[in-house]
């Protein structure tokens, strides 16, 4: 499949030596903001406005003051659509906010892109193509682009894509055991998601354990609401757990992971479920909540502690899935160097962790109880002292990520 390079900018500004990034992630139903001052990594703002399109929209907002100790606002705003939201966004930012580069999250960049990419026509063009293949995301990434380049006009701005991190994949990994014409003419492979947050732990891993990013093997975990696998050599992904959209692999808060295909056929020609019911079931009925009622972990171990057996249950698969993948990823790796767990599960759940890691000795990984049941800080090794593979929790930044591209991209084109 062929892959565009796209370098060229829309009436982009200098950069300079210290730059201050504003990052956007515009959500389906949310819009998060940070401002960064690079290369620092100084957090000047940061905020999010969430419930878009509903009453009781609001916005929380944070920025420093005189004595650079950050002041917290919250406010009901009228968010009625994406437009209103950041319009309220920039309102809270003010005019006279400096910034020098906006980077983007985009969350579907096909095979076109390979890294954080300057914004263009081309590129909009092609991220607006994406749109079918990832309907939630993508239009809702273009109207951050679009907002951003009518408001900070001549301001370059970079998208940063989840799915590039994963374009190192090779052929074994991305492609899938269907008809040629499906990949030719329509595309359909393996993709990958969260590279953003696995490139950022997988960097901070390599530096914790004093390997060279460009030498280590690592397995990395992001566990959130979405949840993926990473399976990571040399610096490259090599393997991950999502696929062509964000419902392979992992178990996660409302989405299936891994299905027999058979299955959402069965369910269509019986009758019960149309296209748009069986893609509405697996993507936001099915996972955790789909097994207990709830998507949200803490519920689930609460259940799980007053003896609710489907919440023991739904643990118990979620967990198990996760060691399916680091046995795989182990196997295709060949060696481990460490193993990372992040994300909002994956830094908080030491019992998750605990149970995702039991009987894996064999492989190196064994956990130090104490270590992992203590409250984790930025970064904190939770393995036994002669464990073969380092057992890493990172808290995952990826907004300072998406920060740290863009003024990459601005420094490369302006060697």
């Amino acid at each position: 499949m062929p892959r565009a390079h796209h370098n060229n900018s829309m009436n982009m500004k200098t950069p300079h030596k210290s730059m201050t990034i504003l990052v956007i992630n515009s959500g389906s139903s949310s819009i998060k903001y940070r401002l960064l001052e690079l290369p620092q990594g100084r957090v000047l703002a940061d905020g999010l406005l969430e419930r878009i399109g509903e009453p009781a929209s609001r916005i929380i907002h944070r920025a420093t003051d005189d004595s650079d100790s950050f002041v917290d606002i919250k406010q009901a705003v009228a968010a009625a659509d994406h437009h209103k939201a950041f319009k309220a966004v920039f309102e809270v930012l003010g005019e006279d906010c400096p910034v020098d580069a906006i980077g983007h999250r985009v969350v579907h960049g096909g095979d076109r892109f390979a890294g954080p990419t300057l914004i263009d026509n081309e590129v909009i063009t092609s991220i607006r193509a994406l749109c079918q293949i990832a309907p939630l995301h993508n239009p809702v990434n273009l109207l951050g682009i679009e907002s951003c380049l009518s408001h900070f006009p001549g301001v370059p701005q970079v998208a940063v894509f989840d799915t590039a991190f994963h374009q190192t994949m090779p052929p074994h990994a991305y492609r899938y055991a269907i008809p040629e014409a499906w990949y030719s003419d329509y595309g359909i492979r393996r993709f990958g998601f969260h590279g953003t947050s696995h490139h950022y732990v997988a960097r901070r891993a390599a530096e914790f354990i004093d390997k060279p990013f460009n030498t280590s093997r690592l397995i990395t975990l992001h566990l959130g609401n979405g949840a993926s696998a990473t399976a990571i050599a040399n610096g490259c992904s090599v393997d991950t757990s999502m696929g062509f959209t964000p419902l392979e692999g992992l178990v996660m808060g409302t989405r299936s992971g891994d299905l027999d295909p058979a299955i959402p056929l069965f369910i269509e020609q019986a009758g019960y479920l149309n296209n748009t019911g069986i893609d509405h079931a697996l993507n936001k009925e099915s996972g955790l909540k789909g097994l207990c009622g709830t998507n949200d972990l803490r519920a689930v171990l609460e259940l799980n502690q007053a003896g609710d057996e489907r919440a023991q249950l739904a643990l118990d698969l979620y967990c198990y899935r996760i060691k399916k993948y680091i046995g795989a990823y182990y196997a295709a790796l060949g060696e481990v160097d460490a193993l990372v767990f992040t994300g909002g599960v994956g830094e908080n759940s030491a019992q998750v962790r605990r149970v995702a890691c039991e009987g894996l000795s064999r492989f190196g990984i064994t956990i130090d109880e104490a270590a992992n049941d203590k409250v984790i800080e930025d970064i904190t090794e939770i393995g036994q002292a002669e464990s073969q593979t380092r057992i890493l929790v990172i808290k995952t930044d990826e907004e300072l990520q998406i920060a740290r591209e863009t003024m990459t991209v601005l420094d490369k084109d302006h060697d």
